[in-house]
């Protein structure tokens, strides 16, 4: 009898192990690093992202929809201790059945997708006011015991008016200068609108201001100068015919480039009239940072050269990435291309563009927070180095000398990078840069920590685990040695 070796997985299949689930929780100490870690980078890394693609019965169509995992790094300089544990939403809790719709599933029954969808809690991870909270786009924030990782149910604010929906969107801004905490949350009562907060250091919330959105655009990102929070809104809008027909918010957001422009729009935190200048449709996801040079205000995203992303995300999405696995059906062909750009908005509205590099497929750009209102000088983000497949690299912008470097890691999916300064004083860009990244031929995923001066020389340290993390999310750093 000849034994017949298993088939080697093909390059899609590989490309598929990113949104494999993780159902078991674990805490341990990692036994591999390889190189030597930093003795003065101490603290806690948190990242969060879906843990798992099913509810029971029912296959996620995309990552929006699975319950947050929150994983944690435990740095003290000599070891790296690892811990995850699932956010205890109300979907994660019913165990078996989707009882409530998400963004881009439907729950099996018609009362689950008469709801709004679920709160998984999977997009971010801060500190706000000593609470360590897991964010999400359409609700209130979970808080997280940092030491335990238990859920604590949700955050509520002194003077929490969070409008009818109840959201703190999950891209919270920080003031250097003055430690308040600036974020928004999309609301559809009594007109659909960005609901703009302002949180102060003892943790007292006061809505700021009100932008009216008659056309329903989605918005995930913003940025804040030191008088200013910015939206940048892209005509991504649900058309309802559509949504009424399939009950999917996903199947119904569409680019409508004919029908609109992108509108920069300018909220004053003093609480005065918000300002909003039109511009050609573009398409985005993230800003960097934004800043005040005299009367101009400059904001920097990565621009997408596809403004239908979302479309083309979607269609694949829908093919399985492995045939004889119906449960494995979310893929990625290829993450879309874009340039990172800065717009100048002058005092009299005029918008004028200024292109930092060439296309290429990245994502997730990052700086110095210390810079946050300020002008940054480096801009860090995940690429891709191959035609197909996931970012699999981590990528620096140096503005001062317009020069680029980067380090590829291969078959592989690579996170958002985090940068760590190496200490309160250092200079920007004396630090570390951490990166989640799963290696995608050995299925385990590890902690790349970087020199942030010197990332094309690969990392400095690098921590395997024993298994992989599914694709994520964001994350937050913290100085306190959890645990």
């Amino acid at each position: 009898m000849t034994a017949t070796m298993p088939a080697e997985p093909t390059l899609k299949q590989l490309h598929g192990r990113a949104f494999a689930s993780l159902y078991d929780e674990m805490d341990y100490q990692v036994k591999r690093i390889d190189g030597t870690l930093p003795a003065d980078l101490t603290g806690t890394l948190f990242r969060v992202g879906p843990g798992k693609f099913d509810v029971g019965d029912t296959v996620l169509k995309t990552m929006f929809d699975g319950d947050g995992m929150v994983s944690r790094f435990v740095l003290d300089g000599k070891t790296v201790r690892f811990t995850n544990r699932y956010v205890r939403t109300r979907q994660y809790r019913s165990g078996n059945q989707m009882t409530q719709r998400g963004i881009t599933t439907n729950a099996p029954t018609l009362r689950g997708n008469l709801q709004p969808p679920a709160n998984t809690g999977n997009t971010n991870m801060a500190n706000i006011c000593g609470d360590l909270l897991a964010l999400w786009e359409g609700g209130p924030p979970y808080k997280i015991d940092p030491d335990s990782l238990e859920t604590l149910g949700y955050k509520r604010f002194e003077g929490d008016r969070f409008g009818y929906l109840g959201a703190f969107s999950a891209h919270p801004k920080w003031d250097p200068r003055t430690g308040e905490v600036f974020n928004f949350g999309f609301d559809l009562l009594p007109t659909p609108r960005l609901r703009c907060y302002r949180v102060d250091a003892k943790g007292r919330n006061t809505e700021i201001n009100s932008l009216p959105l008659w056309d329903f655009v989605w918005n995930h990102d913003f940025a804040l100068t030191e008088h200013h929070m910015l939206f940048v809104l892209d005509p991504l809008r649900p058309n309802i015919p559509t949504f009424l027909r399939t009950r999917s918010l996903e199947q119904s957001l569409s680019y409508q480039a004919r029908n609109g422009s992108t509108r920069f729009a300018i909220v004053p935190r003093d609480g005065s009239k918000p300002r909003v200048i039109e511009h050609e449709a573009m398409a985005h996801i993230h800003v960097t940072n934004a800043f005040e040079d005299g009367t101009d205000i400059v904001v920097e995203f990565v621009r997408f050269d596809d403004p239908d992303i979302f479309g083309q995300l979607g269609k694949a999405w829908q093919e399985p990435a492995d045939p004889t696995n119906p449960r494995a059906h979310l893929t990625i062909d290829q993450w879309p291309s874009g340039r990172l750009s800065r717009f100048r908005i002058s005092k009299s509205g005029r918008l004028t563009e200024t292109v930092l590099s060439e296309s290429a497929p990245m994502e997730f750009p990052q700086y110095d927070w210390r810079r946050s209102t300020r002008e940054h000088n480096f801009t860090y983000a995940a690429a891709a180095t191959e035609d197909v497949g996931h970012y699999n690299a981590v990528t620096k912008f140096d503005h001062a000398t317009g020069t680029r470097t980067t380090f590829d890691f291969g078959l592989a999916q690579t996170g958002e990078p985090l940068f760590v300064p190496r200490s309160r004083t250092a200079a920007e860009d004396d630090g570390w840069l951490l990166v989640l990244n799963h290696d995608l031929p050995s299925h385990r995923s590890q902690l790349a920590i970087f020199d942030a001066r010197t990332i094309e020389d690969g990392p400095l340290a690098t921590a395997h685990l024993e298994h992989h993390l599914p694709i994520g999310f964001h994350g937050t750093f913290s100085r306190r040695i959890a645990g």
